[in-house]
């Protein structure tokens, strides 16, 4: 059950439990999945697979956030390496209270409901009970979210193909610590051992009773799945894999931010660039096994290698834990003056009969023109809920390395049950008084709460007034009501005391774990342009693709030798939103949906322009 909201009710203040608190609480529905979900091809994904041989294994360590359809019929559980806390195996299949569009079950309930389920292909086992044939597979419950109760339960079925019937052959309420727990099934009845078995696993979760406002209405009771493996020859105390592999993901590689702007990280990379890359792996075997750690760094608008060093080699001892860091004599550096990406990517080398699906794993470092702390991904929400919250403050603190000007913040606020979160609040900016917010540098009251369309569900709110900022300084929201706002937070970026919270005139520090997804957007003053001013150009400028969601590719003519062109991107009503200079590629992921003009100026005068739509 949603115990407390997410086991959290944080910093209780004066009067109980229903006075004026932090409170982080599961997300009502999940923008990830419905985004894979509507871009899955359903006839293919859930068309049967041909009867599959031994051995099955899945260890969940692709990238696609659905269960592979060449292994699974369905695609409720969300694959993902988020959630979890001590996984084994980079990838885990989270089973939850959201169904595959990313959404609350309609049958969710305090009363219990069937939630995830997780079915095999068939597979042939048409074999004899003496060739041993055993089902393992390792279980979390809750990782970083929330702990299923002693009513909630996850549980395995098999399926008679003479029969078409499921049988309930293990079950468990025992969630434990965080960390994995190995279970093992052997498959001797003979109703089982035929052409055409399946197997499934099914949570049964349950709501609160204790949440009184439907805006903290949310996922619960999650269970993470790891590791199956179906095959012959093996005994009960073979629930360990001969693998190496890794675990956690990797993370920024610079010192402070998830991602900031790139030209603030120009000005000043040696303080910011971090010296090495952290990487994690397990070894899952009951042996020493020895392992060389490999690093690349690839300049993805360049289109190629930038640096690639080997961390060595080194034994790991069996069922134990490494956290490695990879040294990296090397500074993001590329020819773009406004926005950067880079890939990095560690390897494993192995034993030759080691799995090899879970020896890579990959992060992208993006410069736009934003600073985060926040990886990207809402695992839960969070927000100041209870009597007393109106008039409550949120804040988080940046470090402006140079003078800039804020012209907008993204704040990523979470879906909420019958949309019960749609208020307003006070969009706030403070200068810094010796750690903590100080005076107000900017206030827009009654800005509505506004979910965003791209994957992430940031919306970017534009400042009316851009201000000129520098040093330390403060974004976040002033409430104007007792309701949960429900921001986006990402238990896997801790805040490192920069997060704040006002309530009955103090400023404390966040007690939460986690960062909440808002951004500082930086950029020119917004100027207004005419229409008619855009059409004053010579020329038809050519970008692609169109339409477009992340980046946009200018063609430079052949014949232009100027090199003083720039970029304006407007509104239809004329106001500036980005502008770039001497550049053929544009990062657009700040706007949001819509249609835009795309201005080339050579030098101060317009020479030609284009429409952009940007699709939801």
């Amino acid at each position: 059950m949603f115990r407390n909201i997410l086991t959290y009710l944080l910093l209780i203040i004066g009067l109980g439990s229903l006075s004026a608190q932090e409170v982080v609480t599961g997300l009502y529905s999940d923008r990830r999945i419905r985004t894979a979900w509507d871009k899955l091809d359903k006839k293919k994904s859930l068309q049967l697979a041909d009867t599959l041989e031994l051995p099955f294994f899945d260890d969940f360590s692709q990238t696609d956030i659905f269960p592979s359809p060449l292994r699974w019929q369905d695609n409720y559980v969300f694959v993902n390496n988020t959630y979890s806390v001590r996984q084994r195996t980079q990838g885990v299949a989270t089973f939850d209270a959201l169904d595959n569009t990313g959404t609350l079950y309609a049958s969710a309930s305090s009363a219990g409901f069937e939630g995830d389920h997780l079915t095999s292909q068939p597979i042939n086992l048409n074999y004899n009970p003496s060739d041993s044939i055993y089902l393992s597979f390792l279980y979390e419950g809750g990782g970083v979210a929330d702990k299923p109760e002693f009513a909630d339960s996850l549980t395995l079925q098999f399926y008679a193909p003479l029969e078409s019937k499921w049988y309930s052959v293990w079950s468990t309420s025992d969630f434990g610590a965080d960390t994995f727990k190995a279970a093992i099934i052997n498959i001797s009845d003979l109703r089982f051992l035929v052409k055409g078995f399946q197997f499934r696993f099914i949570n049964y979760a349950s709501l609160s009773t204790s949440t009184s406002d439907p805006s903290m209405m949310g996922n619960c009771d999650e269970w993470n799945v790891d590791y199956i493996l179906l095959g012959k020859n093996r005994n009960h105390a073979d629930t360990l894999a001969t693998d190496v592999a890794f675990t956690k993901p990797v993370r920024s590689v610079l010192k402070t931010y998830e991602s900031m702007p790139w030209k603030q990280f120009r000005l000043f990379f040696l303080s910011e660039m971090g010296p090495w890359v952290t990487i994690n792996y397990f070894n899952n075997d009951t042996i020493t096994r020895n392992v060389t750690r490999d690093f690349e760094i690839y300049d993805m608008y360049k289109g190629i290698k930038a640096y690639q060093v080997s961390g060595g080699a080194a034994n790991i001892s069996p069922r134990s834990s490494v956290t490695y860091q990879g040294n990296i004599i090397y500074t993001f550096n590329t020819d773009n003056p406004d926005s950067a990406l880079f890939r990095i990517r560690s390897t494993l080398t192995t034993d030759i009969f080691d799995p090899k699906q879970n020896d890579t794993i990959t992060y992208y470092q993006k410069f736009s023109n934003y600073y985060a702390f926040d990886d990207g991904t809402a695992e839960a929400g969070y927000g100041v809920n209870g009597l007393g919250s109106r008039n409550a403050m949120v804040a988080y603190r940046y470090s402006l390395l140079a003078p800039d000007t804020l012209r907008a913040i993204q704040i990523c606020f979470n879906e909420s049950y019958e949309n019960s979160n749609s208020t307003t609040f006070n969009l706030m900016v403070w200068d810094d008084n010796s750690g903590l917010p100080g005076n107000e540098i900017y206030t827009e009251t009654g800005v509505p709460v506004k979910q965003g369309k791209s994957i992430n569900g940031f919306y970017t709110y534009i400042l009316s007034d851009p201000i000129e900022v520098t040093g330390d300084f403060y974004i976040g929201w002033k409430q104007l009501s007792e309701t949960f706002l429900n921001v986006g937070f990402d238990l896997n970026t801790p805040h490192k005391g920069k997060q704040l919270y006002w309530l009955n005139g103090n400023w404390s520090e966040s007690q939460a774990n986690g960062s909440i997804m808002i951004r500082p957007v930086f950029g020119p003053r917004k100027n207004i342009t005419g229409i008619t001013d855009v059409k004053a150009g010579t020329g038809k400028l050519k970008f692609w693709p169109n339409p477009a969601t992340d980046f946009i590719n200018i063609e430079i003519p052949e014949n232009d030798n100027t090199g003083t062109h720039s970029y304006s991107i407007t509104d239809l009503q004329g106001r500036e939103l980005l502008r770039t200079t001497n550049y053929d590629r544009i990062d657009i992921s700040s706007l949001s949906p819509g249609v835009y003009i795309i201005i080339s100026f050579n030098g101060k005068t317009p020479a030609a322009f284009g429409r952009l739509i940007k699709p939801r």
